[in-house]
This record gives structure tokens, sequence and C-alpha cells, in this order.
């Protein structure tokens, strides 16, 4: 699984934010790892220097081989819960496709 990381221009893609997110992603998606070929995420702040609520935005964006990719999106106060929130709704889209695949 190639894992690719792109943030705008107010959030640090530095190496110790992409060693988190390739670890992460790694240890949440092992199960799946036969299905993803490559995972996008998107870190984005939404309100630049400006502070909000849940301003930070994590999009990610899988690959699934033979299948078509599958985009999913949270927003929270802090880069690591987005990803959380985000890996949560995109293992809950995976379980649901497999598991209509496995009807068929």
């Amino acid at each position: 699984m190639t894992i690719l990381l792109n943030t705008d221009k107010n959030i640090s893609g530095n190496e110790r934010l992409e060693a988190y997110v390739n670890e992460t992603i790694q240890e949440e998606l092992a199960r799946f790892d036969d299905d993803i070929t490559r995972i996008e995420v998107h870190f984005s702040d939404e309100n630049g220097p400006k502070e909000g609520p849940k301003d930070l935005r994590c999009m990610l964006e899988a690959r699934l081989a033979n299948k078509q990719p599958i985009a999913v999106t949270s927003h929270a106060n802090t880069l690591e819960k987005a990803l959380s929130d985000s890996l949560d709704k995109l293992k809950a889209s995976i379980k649901t496709i497999q598991s209509r695949m496995e009807k068929h």
C-alpha cells in the first residue's frame, strides 16, 4: 500500500507528520492491505492562520484494487483527531464494500 501525504500552505508537512501518518495508516488498515493499492491523505486548515472550532480537515482517498476509489472527510481541532475520524469512516466504507461483494 502506497501512502501519499498532501498538505496545504497552512500545515507543515514535515517528516514527523509523515512518519506519524504512515505508521497510523499502516496499523489501522493492516487487514485491508491486500485490497488497498494507494491512499492519499489531504490535510488542510480551512480557516488559515485564524483559530476556529474544527477547522482542520483530513480527506482520505483510498484506491481499491479493481474498484472505484473511496473518499472520506473529517473535521477536527487536531490533525491526529481528524486522521483518526477519517480512518474510522474509511474502514466502515471498506467493510460495507466487502460485504456487498461477498453477497454477489
